[in-house]
C-alpha cells in the first residue's frame, strides 16, 4: 500500500496495514497493526514493525502532510538537542505526492501520566497519589521551560513513565522561544495556566504547594500567584467551551449520526460495543432490570458484553406533552451535556456513554441516555443507621465539598434528594441531571441553590444531628 493511499483509508483501514516508505537507501517496509489515533485522511499514528524492530509511527497524508510533518520533525529534534528525555526519532521522510512518516522507538510496558492520574483522581484533593503524579509532570514541564521550550499541546498523556524515566512526547506541540535561555515569564505563565486548567477548580487551594516541584527545577522566575490563578481561570473556561461544542460534532472524541428520523451520539470508543443496544434500545430495557418505572421517563440495569450500564429512556406521555417537547432540545441530550460537564469539571457523575434522540421530519420525540453503572448506595439508604447520630466524618465532607464544587461553578441540580446522591469510590456522585444548570449570573444561581440546599436537608428531621452537622457545615449563599 503507498501512504498517499490513507487518504481515502477513512477512520478504520483494515489491518495490518503494509506501507511503503522511501528512503534515501531505497524503499522500507513498515508493518502497522494496531492504530492509537486518527485523523481521517490526515493523521495515523499507530504501533507497528519497522527493520525487525517495533516503533510508534506518525503517519502525514492530505494537503496539510508537508507542513504538519515538518512541524513534528523540528519538535522531536528540539527536544533531543535540547537534551529532553523523549523516544529516539529512528527514521524519517516526506514525499512530495505520498505524505510525511516518522518512526520512534516504542517505549513497550509504559504508562502516560493520564492513565496514572485517572487512578487517583476520585481521591481527596490533594493525596498523596495526586501529589506524585503533579510532581513528575511540573519537574518535566519546569526542565522544558528551562531549555527555553514549551509544549503548546500541555496534558499528562504527552508524558510516559518508562521503566524509570519520564519521557515527552508529541513534538509537532512543541515550541522554542529563545533555545537554551529560560522561557519568560509571561511563557511560563500562560503554560503553566494551561496546565492546571485541566485540573478540576479544587485544586485551585493546592496550586501554590505545587509550584514548589517545579521552582525546584526551574527557579529562575518569581510566578506571582494571582496572576497564574487569574490565568488558569481562563485557559479552564477556553477548555470547557471548546469541549462542549465537540459533544454533537463527529470527532475523535465522539461519533455522530445526524438526520431528520433522529440523532445519535457515542463515545466513539464505546460505538463498537454499543451498537446493537443503540440499534434497539427498548428490546434492551425490556431485557434489563427495571430501576424505575416512571410516567415521563423509564431506567433499567442492562449488561452489555458483561459490563453493567444503565439507560434511560425519556417518554413522551401523550400528545400534549409532545407538543411541548418536540421543539426543545430533548432531556437526554440536557443530561449529555451536563454529565459531560459534570465530568470535564472534576465533580462526580456516572460517565455518559451514548444518546439517542428519535425524530419524524426533524421533531423530536422519545429520547435516551447511556452511562456507566455505580453499584453504590444513594445518600439515602446509607445514611438510614445514622439517623439518630451523625454519619461517618468523611462522607460528610464529602458531601461538603461536593456542594462546595456546585457553588464554585455555580451549578444548581434542581431535584437534589437523597436518591439522586450515589456514593462511589469516597465521593458523591450526581445522577438524574436532566434539570442541572450552570447559571451565567449570581441571582438566578443563588435562588437554584438554596431550593438545592433546602431539597437536601428535607431528607432528614430537623432535630437529628445528620440536619444539624449539615446545616452548619453546607456553603450557604444570602
Amino acid at each position: 500500500m503507498k501512504l498517499h493511499e490513507l487518504t481515502r483509508a477513512g477512520r478504520t483501514p483494515a489491518l495490518p496495514l503494509s506501507l511503503e516508505l522511501a528512503d534515501g537507501a531505497g524503499p522500507e517496509t513498515l508493518q502497522v497493526r494496531r492504530l492509537l489515533r486518527v485523523i481521517p485522511g490526515q493523521r495515523y499514528v499507530g504501533l507497528g514493525e519497522w527493520r525487525g524492530r517495533p516503533v510508534l509511527a506518525k503517519l502525514l497524508v492530505g494537503g496539510k502532510a508537508a507542513r504538519h510533518f515538518q512541524r513534528e520533525l523540528a519538535g522531536a529534534r528540539l527536544l533531543a538537542e535540547q537534551q529532553q528525555t523523549t523516544p529516539q526519532l529512528l527514521g524519517s521522510g516526506l514525499q512530495e505526492g505520498e505524505g510525511g512518516w516518522l518512526l520512534f522507538e516504542y517505549l513497550d510496558g509504559s504508562q502516560s501520566l493520564g492513565d496514572a492520574w485517572q487512578a487517583v483522581a476520585h481521591e481527596p484533593p490533594l493525596s498523596d497519589g495526586q501529589q506524585a503524579v503533579l510532581a513528575d509532570a511540573l519537574g518535566a514541564i519546569a526542565g522544558l521551560h528551562a531549555k527555553g521550550l514549551w509544549q503548546a499541546d500541555l496534558h499528562l498523556d504527552n508524558l510516559l513513565r518508562h521503566q524509570g524515566q519520564l519521557y515527552l512526547i508529541d513534538g509537532g506541540a512543541i515550541r522554542a522561544e529563545d533555545l537554551g535561555a529560560a522561557l519568560s515569564r509571561n511563557k511560563v505563565l500562560e503554560n503553566l495556566g494551561l496546565f492546571f486548567a485541566q485540573l478540576s477548580a479544587g485544586f485551585d487551594p493546592f496550586i501554590e504547594e505545587l509550584l514548589v516541584h517545579y521552582l525546584l527545577v526551574n527557579g529562575e522566575h518569581a510566578l506571582p500567584l494571582e496572576a497564574l490563578l487569574k490565568e488558569v481561570d481562563t485557559k479552564r473556561r477556553e477548555r470547557l467551551r471548546e469541549y462542549l461544542h465537540k459533544l454533537g460534532r463527529d470527532c475523535t472524541e465522539f461519533a455522530v449520526q445526524r438526520g431528520a428520523m433522529g440523532l445519535q451520539v457515542v463515545r466513539r470508543q464505546e460505538a463498537a460495543a454499543l451498537k446493537e443496544l443503540l440499534a434497539n434500545p427498548d428490546a434492551a430495557i425490556n431485557a434489563g432490570k427495571a430501576l424505575k418505572l416512571g410516567g415521563s421517563s423509564t431506567v433499567a440495569l442492562v449488561e452489555v458484553a458483561g459490563r453493567p450500564l444503565v439507560i434511560k429512556r425519556y417518554n413522551i406521555k401523550g400528545i400534549g406533552h409532545w407538543v411541548k417537547r418536540f421543539w426543545r432540545p430533548s432531556r437526554a441530550w440536557q443530561s449529555w451535556v451536563e454529565g459531560n460537564r459534570l465530568s470535564f469539571l472534576g465533580i462526580a457523575t456516572p460517565k455518559p456513554l451514548a444518546m439517542l434522540e428519535r425524530r419524524w421530519c426533524g421533531l423530536r420525540s422519545r429520547s435516551y441516555l447511556v452511562t456507566e453503572y455505580m453499584a453504590g448506595e444513594d445518600l439515602l439508604a446509607r445514611w438510614q443507621p445514622y439517623l439518630d447520630q451523625s454519619p461517618p466524618v468523611a462522607e460528610l465532607q464529602a458531601l461538603e465539598r461536593l456542594m462546595d464544587a456546585l457553588q464554585r461553578e455555580r451549578i444548581s441540580h434542581g431535584d437534589l434528594k437523597g436518591t439522586n446522591l450515589i456514593w462511589d469510590r469516597n465521593q458523591w456522585a450526581l445522577i438524574d441531571l436532566d434539570a442541572v444548570r450552570q447559571h451565567a449570573g449570581d441571582c438566578s444561581f443563588q435562588a437554584a441553590f438554596f431550593k438545592d440546599r433546602t431539597r437536601l436537608l428535607k431528607n432528614w428531621p430537623v432535630k437529628s444531628d445528620t440536619y444539624q452537622w449539615l446545616n452548619e457545615h453546607l456553603p450557604r449563599l444570602e
